[in-house]
């Protein structure tokens, strides 16, 4: 029952945040981010006061000066509503099927986001670098799921070359951050039970390093301290 008043109110808040900012769209793109940021917030006070499901944020103190990258675990749809709290104005790497979605995909577009066609190859990772390279020009950090898609805990997956273009060509810091979130929200469902979501910040990797020492360290790190923070 409870589920059922979360999934209402969830929808309820979506709606009237897609219809309130309809006129953003022609209105300066911080405003369409302003309304994204407003609805994170609003499905996080719904989660916490209906299902008593709240967060943590762990190892802010590891960020370094903007621009950067975060590289981020991906186990559930929590984790694209926190991106909006989690950096001012990030550009956020994204399916580009969403952009399909009416209204919601006008916003993702009109904010900029980094829509990727997953099926196009080299000429997506094209696109996505030269996005990311307007990107850090306005200052903007760029957030990637290096997996590229929700994984539930404990399972693998592979760690996609994403991440180490935009590292190995833009010459930025890559912040990996590890989370439990599926264990609460899981993937293609809604949430189940309360508790405390983690998201954890973790030591950043700096630029220069080759290929496979980068995707072994950045695998390593958010693997490893997702599997802590999961059991």
């Amino acid at each position: 029952m409870i589920k059922i008043v979360f999934i209402i109110f969830f929808w309820f808040w979506s709606i009237v945040i897609n219809i309130l900012f309809i006129p953003s769209l022609i209105l300066p793109r911080k405003v369409v981010v302003f309304g994204q940021k407003l609805w994170a917030l609003g499905i996080i006070y719904i989660l916490k006061k209906i299902l008593n499901l709240s967060y943590v944020i762990e190892g802010i103190e590891l960020l370094p000066p903007k621009p950067y990258i975060i590289a981020i675990k991906h186990q559930s749809m929590w984790d694209t509503i926190i991106l909006h709290l989690i950096d001012k104005d990030p550009a956020i790497v994204m399916k580009k099927e969403l952009l399909n979605i009416p209204v919601y995909g006008w916003y993702c577009k009109k904010s900029k986001m980094i829509p990727i066609d997953r099926r196009a190859g080299m000429k997506s990772l094209k696109f996505m670098l030269k996005e990311g390279k307007k990107a850090i020009q306005d200052k903007r950090n760029i957030i990637i799921f290096p997996q590229g898609t929700r994984v539930l805990p404990k399972e693998k997956a592979p760690y996609l070359p994403g991440t180490y273009l935009l590292y190995n060509k833009l010459r930025l810091t890559v912040v990996p951050c590890a989370l439990n979130s599926g264990l609460f929200w899981p993937s293609k469902n809604w949430p189940n039970s309360p508790g405390i979501i983690k998201l954890r910040f973790l030591d950043p990797i700096q630029p220069g390093l080759r290929k496979e020492d980068f995707g072994k360290k950045l695998e390593e790190s958010i693997e490893i301290e997702s599997n802590l923070l999961i059991e």
